[in-house]
């Protein structure tokens, strides 16, 4: 195997090790806290993390196979049923990502409703609608034997193998990825940039109340004018900074791969092997992420982890009355909304 081989080999082996024990972190996290298992985007966010982790333990094994020795997983029933995972896992994971989105519009933008209008009764409706989704793709992919090991990803997925059926082939991958990854896309654009409005509403409230107490203040130290002024800035820049890592992820991770999916469909077109490992890689990388962006970088979890630790270590960081739990809220000052 060249360099660039074993680089990739690493880079795998790094995503592997990082989403199984963050994956895991969340899961831990959502058993050990009756708070966090009391909202309702708890639900989501257990559906994410646990196909997060069985594409990792799963999937990821059998690609790094494929890179370390470009063949693939010995029986063709073990690659099927690998191919037949990527694909639903994959697919899974997008749409929960769309809807923790709802929930997040639905928890800003009408506060007042928002526990009539999302349930625990509908989060359940809307993972349902999930799992039936994410099915029916690779079902009929496995009917028409599209899940085959494809060298160009090194990876067990869905391969064209008879030119006869190209069209076909064409067809299915087209309405795949756009129910797939541009329905949620599309979702998430839609309910974030709903979220940064009302968002960015609120924090031009806050700042005109601010400017207002520093003129009225007029012996106010300079210091603590400019400390106020610089706060004012990063609330400002907080909201947008969240809403794009969570865009911003989405895309770079997933948006390579399926485009390069969609352009080797081309008969004409031949994709480069790094590139197609790369590719794949990026969406693996994925897994590996959401745990930080939706939630162990939340002081909620981080208070939980912190308990868990304790426990396990039998002491007390933290005296009874030391901790203040209104540094969640601080953290995630305009987006954040209580259950």
């Amino acid at each position: 195997m060249d360099l660039a081989g074993v680089l990739l080999a690493l880079l795998l082996v790094l995503v592997l090790v990082v989403s199984l024990l963050s994956n895991l972190l969340v899961l831990l996290c959502f058993v050990y806290s009756t708070e966090i298992r009391k909202q309702v985007a708890g639900v989501f966010l257990v559906n994410l993390s646990f196909c997060n982790l069985l594409l990792t333990v799963l999937n990821m094994p059998f690609t790094l196979l494929g890179i370390l020795k470009n063949q693939q997983p010995p029986g063709g029933c073990v690659c099927k049923a690998v191919g037949f995972l990527e694909t639903f896992l994959t697919s899974n994971t997008m749409l929960s990502m769309a809807a923790l989105s709802i929930d997040k519009w639905i928890a800003v933008v009408f506060p007042l409703s928002y526990t009539s209008k999302m349930r625990y009764k509908d989060a359940v409706i809307l993972m349902g609608y999930s799992w039936l989704h994410s099915l029916t793709f690779p079902l009929v992919s496995l009917f028409y034997s599209w899940l085959d090991y494809n060298s160009v990803y090194a990876s067990c997925t869905l391969h064209l193998k008879e030119e006869t059926e190209r069209r076909r082939f064409t067809v299915f991958t087209i309405v795949f990825h756009s129910t797939s990854f541009m329905l949620s896309l599309v979702i998430l654009c839609f309910t974030y940039l709903k979220v940064l409005k009302v968002a960015r509403f609120h924090c031009k409230r806050i700042d005109i109340i601010t400017m207002q107490t520093l003129v009225l203040l007029v012996d106010i130290h300079p210091s603590v004018k400019q400390r106020c002024l610089n706060e004012q800035k990063r609330r400002r820049q907080r909201a947008t900074k969240k809403i794009s890592i969570f865009i911003g992820s989405f895309v770079i991770c997933f948006g390579p791969y399926i485009i390069t999916r969609l352009i080797e469909l081309l008969p004409f077109v031949t994709i480069n092997y790094y590139w197609g490992i790369i590719s794949k890689c990026l969406t693996y990388s994925k897994a590996a992420s959401d745990p930080f962006v939706y939630s162990l970088l939340r002081q909620q979890y981080k208070k939980v982890l912190i308990n868990i630790v304790n426990r396990i270590l039998k002491r007390d960081l933290y005296p009874s009355s030391g901790y203040n739990s209104s540094l969640d809220t601080e953290n995630d000052y305009c987006l954040h909304r209580t259950n």
